[in-house]
């Protein structure tokens, strides 16, 4: 029994939010100061054969924390230290937004999952921004996920993207020239995600479509927005994907994040399994990585596999089905900041049995 086995039963005796909010200042406490050095000891796997270069990043893992866990930049450092190979902070918006009513995060323990309907609470783009200084970012690449603000019309998103790109961004994502790669020389996001998929702000998916995916990205990348991923939803239909992918490759984009949360609620057996909200954790697991194979077979583009990543071969299923990296979220809440290092211990263990020498020779091994 580890030291988070003991203190779960504390924390889920907590709401959800308050839970989180407590995890959050814990992780304060090492972030960004000789503490690190302590975690990363004991959690980081330092291993080669892991090592995944992505959308003109270098990744030490492919094991990174999805968007959500870290909305404010806070952590990111602490993130990193618990052997994570990569960190999205966001979804951040334009305006500083408080997010819905609480209760608006619920844990349905019975299925490993939780139900969220946060609605892009964050601080706003230019305090975020004014974070992302190379003080306070780890070595490993930290992705900003961009939201709309709730008050931003539809047709008029493309604005609200860029004024929080350009928050964001800072003098974009260059590293320090020393060859060990040990420090940064700017701040700003390392990549940056269009969120156009979250279920819990009103009409946002419908930014999903060609139309607006082409107004939003094509600002963007005329404001030189690189590297640029799109956030899909699990829940869009084939040929709905399948233009989304499209205007991704006709505009040049960098990657894509498949997937998002999901409004399903198929075979859940928790009481709070009617809440409304994003469903995330061990029930999209499948979905998730179907969706994954979906989006690797339509397009050369780096993919990142999200959803339902509890063990190493919940992330080896979606690195074989074609994703170059992975996310999680919801298995950290479950299982703890040893998390990282036992998926990392893992996947090289199934990486000998498989008889792939790095992990990106698995990467689309089952297509």
């Amino acid at each position: 029994m580890n030291g988070y086995d003991l203190l779960k039963p504390l924390l889920f005796r907590l709401p959800a939010e308050t839970a989180h909010g407590l995890v959050g200042r814990l992780l304060g406490v090492p972030q960004a100061t000789p503490l690190s050095a302590l975690l990363e000891r004991r959690y980081v796997v330092d291993d080669d054969r892991l090592a995944v270069d992505a959308f003109g990043q270098s990744f030490p893992n492919p094991v990174g924390v999805g968007a959500g866990f870290d909305k404010n930049a806070q952590v990111p450092a602490a993130l990193a230290a618990l052997g994570f190979g990569h960190v999205e902070v966001g979804a951040v918006t334009a305006e500083r937004q408080a997010g819905n009513p609480r209760p608006r995060l619920f844990r349905l323990r019975e299925d490993d999952a939780l139900i969220n309907r946060m609605g892009f609470n964050n601080h706003g783009a230019d305090a975020v921004g004014d974070r992302l200084t190379p003080d306070r970012l780890p070595s490993v690449p930290v992705g900003v996920n961009v939201g709309k603000s709730k008050s931003a019309p539809l047709e008029s998103a493309e604005e609200d993207y860029l004024y929080t790109y350009e928050r964001v961004s800072a003098s974009g994502h260059a590293r320090d020239a020393d060859p060990d790669g040990a420090g940064r020389q700017s701040g700003g996001g390392d990549y940056f995600v269009v969120n156009v998929s979250s279920p819990n702000t009103p009409g946002l998916r419908e930014l999903q479509h060609r139309e607006h995916l082409e107004r939003i990205f094509g600002t963007l990348v005329d404001a030189g927005a690189d590297p640029l991923l799109v956030k899909l939803s699990p829940d869009l239909a084939d040929p709905a994907a399948e233009e989304a992918l499209a205007v991704a490759e006709d505009l040049g984009l960098d990657g894509v994040i498949a997937t998002n949360t999901t409004t399903r609620r198929e075979g859940l057996e928790s009481p709070h399994r009617a809440e409304e909200g994003g469903l995330s954790g061990r029930p999209l697991a499948d979905r998730a990585t179907e969706q994954v194979r979906f989006v690797a077979e339509r397009t050369d583009l780096p993919v990142v596999g999200v959803g339902g990543v509890f063990t190493a071969e919940d992330a080896y299923r979606k690195i074989r089905a074609g994703a170059s990296l992975v996310q999680l979220y919801t298995g950290l809440v479950y299982r703890g900041p040893s998390i990282a290092r036992e998926i990392n211990r893992g996947l090289l263990s199934l990486l000998e049995r498989d008889g792939f020498d790095d992990v990106s020779e698995a990467v689309g091994a089952d297509l």
